[in-house]
């Protein structure tokens, strides 16, 4: 790819002015090894907005002892939770819509569970009909220009329900490159994807760093010329290294990259 001479890129949209609102677990199941997904559902859910491929959400869990998650009533959320006690203050991760329909007041959420490491992880394992959850809308990342030449989009098995959503959202004729870095292949999951739109699914060798797999296929990769869109979301060092080489190596504009840091190494989930 050579540097193009390009229009600065829309600034993103505003996040939404929602409240947080409680849901229940509806239904759990595991559809791969390391992928568990959980429905929930209520009646606010009937009034949730779908507003894009990769539209995202802080997801409140109660504390152990805690029937359902206490939520922030203001719009000043974060340090409303950080002024509350410890023992009654929600757990707060984020997490991407995998599937919406309002129609039943119901969401679905893609977990990769790592047994006992993390919270999240925890709960999605032992989640049960009746389980209560928070969610706040936080709207979406994914917005390509109308006259993007072609896209790239990058992730780890933590960025798979969005890019599920991105490339199930793409029109006939988008031209794309996806690379899907995962456990194993037995984590691939079934996308509907138009004639040019090449998808890559990299399994992880035993041993190996997470994120080093699609690192290294994206710098072998033979991609096409002209000023691409990038989106990139995962471990957070693979997505820095690959923004650096994408603008450093292949000339990609800084304004033609969106990319979000999911998850670190070592940090639990």
């Amino acid at each position: 790819m050579t540097r193009a001479q390009t229009a600065q890129r829309p600034r993103r949209s505003a996040r939404p002015v929602t409240d947080a609102v409680h849901a229940q677990v509806r239904h759990a199941e595991q559809v791969s090894p390391q992928i568990r997904r959980v429905t929930i559902g209520s009646d606010d859910l009937a009034h949730f907005t779908v507003r894009g491929a990769d539209q995202w959400f802080r997801l409140f869990l109660p504390q152990d002892g805690q029937l359902r998650p206490q939520l922030p009533v203001t719009a000043n959320w974060w340090q409303e939770l950080l002024a509350a006690p410890e023992h009654v203050r929600p757990i707060v991760r984020n997490y991407t819509v995998r599937a919406a329909r309002p129609e039943v007041g119901e969401i679905d959420i893609d977990f990769v569970v790592h047994g006992d490491e993390g919270p999240a992880s925890r709960w999605a394992l032992r989640a049960e009909p009746g389980d209560w959850v928070g969610l706040l809308d936080q709207g979406v990342l994914y917005e390509p220009p109308a006259d993007t030449a072609w896209q790239l989009v990058v992730g780890d098995e933590t960025a798979l329900p969005a890019i599920a959503g991105i490339v199930e959202s793409m029109p006939a004729d988008t031209h794309a490159f996806v690379f899907v870095e995962l456990p194993s292949a037995d984590d691939e999951q079934p996308l509907r994807t138009g004639e040019h739109v090449h998808v890559s699914w990299l399994p992880r060798p035993a041993g190996a760093q997470p994120g080093s797999v699609v690192h290294d296929a994206v710098r072998a990769a033979r991609l096409p010329t002209g000023e691409p869109y990038v989106w990139l979301a995962g471990e957070s060092k693979m997505v820095q290294k690959l923004r650096r080489h994408l603008v450093g190596q292949r000339g990609v504009a800084k304004s033609s990259i969106e990319f979000t840091g999911y998850w670190r190494r070592g940090a639990s989930h």
